[in-house]
């Protein structure tokens, strides 16, 4: 009997102890916050102490050493020199036991171990008791992301749309599809949600269309997209053909133009350099006028021999017949004198011993008329006069 109420007596000594230790306690292990957001960090303490306690709240981040952000000490609130100073505070008055901090505008590095510790005087602590850790995570949504065509839109050919956004926590997944002209999803191995690429090989007019791409996390979604409008012909090799036959075609009019520029100015300068060799060395014509006839010339230089030799067999004083007649007949005297020789003088004939001119023996023959000789292919020349003595004026 004794024994038990020792062992009763024990048992509430030992729960009264217990009652009166100093606890930490927190609300969940993990709190997440979209970025921009208001991020609150549950916490509380139970002591049975009526005095102040001593708070103090640190970060410990991955690539640093912990820090304090907050502290509370002989009634007063502190905020530690940080980044966080002008965005951190305790949510409700420390009297209430109350220990929550909140935290504005949250940015992607506040993300960390938050770490609240207390201590009161004459309250009894244990091993870890006084200590609360929560894990902060602030999500960021994803960006805008950008679409892109990789390859030729051609009949028959493969091509790549890729979609990529340049942030987002956690890491954002990818999603295709096709609305226009009818609604289409993608699934690997054809579509790459980590990498955000779409591979469509063997392209028909039919997939033509609007192609959107989705990117989403848990903090929000954002989307974009791309037009593809497959050919049945390269358009740029179309429109490289079009600018090389418009150079080739405008080469070769400049080519020409001044190929003929050139010829024409040739052709002009030549043309004046022989009107000037022409004025400066033109010579006078040496032979007379009426020898220029070709038909006429064998006709010409006979007659005027035989004008010449009849002329010199006349006496002095005899009346010669007519240039004309003696051209038209073709009278023939004999051959001119050889060089050194002399012109054998003729005695005329006598009838009844008396000389008779040598015009009587023979009548000379009627001139034809101009018509009949023009006719014949005959041209007129004029012999030139001759004097007394012989000579030709």
């Amino acid at each position: 009997m004794g024994a038990l109420r020792r062992a009763a007596l024990a048992l509430a000594a030992l729960l009264g102890v217990s009652s009166a230790m100093l606890e930490v306690n927190v609300g969940t292990s993990s709190v997440f916050s979209v970025e921009g957001q208001q991020a609150v960090l549950p916490a509380w303490y139970t002591s049975r102490s009526q005095k102040q306690p001593y708070i103090t709240w640190l970060l410990d981040k991955e690539d640093a050493k912990p820090f304090q952000i907050l502290t509370y000490l002989d009634g007063k609130v502190k905020v530690e020199e940080s980044e966080l100073k002008p965005r951190v505070g305790f949510l409700y008055p420390i009297l209430t036991h109350n220990i929550s901090v909140f935290i504005n505008a949250t940015r992607e590095r506040d993300s960390g171990q938050y770490m609240c510790t207390v201590n009161v005087v004459d309250d009894v602590t244990s091993t870890g008791k006084n200590i609360g850790v929560i894990n902060l995570t602030v999500l960021v949504p994803p960006a805008t992301p950008a679409c892109q065509l990789h390859g030729n839109p051609t009949v028959g050919a493969n091509v790549t749309l890729s979609c990529s956004s340049e942030k987002g926590k956690p890491s954002p997944a990818y999603q295709w599809q096709r609305t226009a002209p009818t609604l289409q999803v993608f699934f690997p191995p054809a579509q790459d949600q980590a990498r955000g690429t779409l591979k469509l090989t063997n392209l028909s007019l039919e997939m033509s269309g609007l192609y959107i791409c989705v990117v989403e996390n848990r903090a929000g979604s954002a989307e974009c997209s791309i037009v593809l409008e497959v050919h049945s012909t390269s358009t740029k090799a179309i429109i490289a053909g079009a600018v090389l036959g418009s150079l080739g075609a405008l080469a070769t009019v400049v080519f020409f133009t001044r190929r003929v520029i050139g010829y024409r100015r040739k052709k002009r300068d030549s043309q004046e350099e022989a009107a000037n060799e022409i004025k400066e060395d033109a010579v006078a014509p040496k032979t007379p006028t009426w020898a220029r006839s070709p038909a006429s010339d064998t006709i010409s230089k006979t007659s005027t021999l035989s004008s010449i030799a009849g002329t010199r067999e006349r006496p002095y004083g005899a009346k010669p017949p007519s240039d004309t007649a003696s051209i038209l007949t073709g009278s023939y005297r004999g051959p001119p004198p050889r060089a050194g020789g002399r012109t054998p003088k003729l005695s005329p004939p006598t009838v009844n011993g008396t000389p008779q001119r040598r015009q009587d023996l023979a009548a000379p023959p009627a001139p034809l008329p101009p018509s009949s000789l023009a006719r014949a292919g005959a041209v007129p020349v004029m012999v030139p006069a001759q004097s007394r003595a012989g000579s030709l004026v």
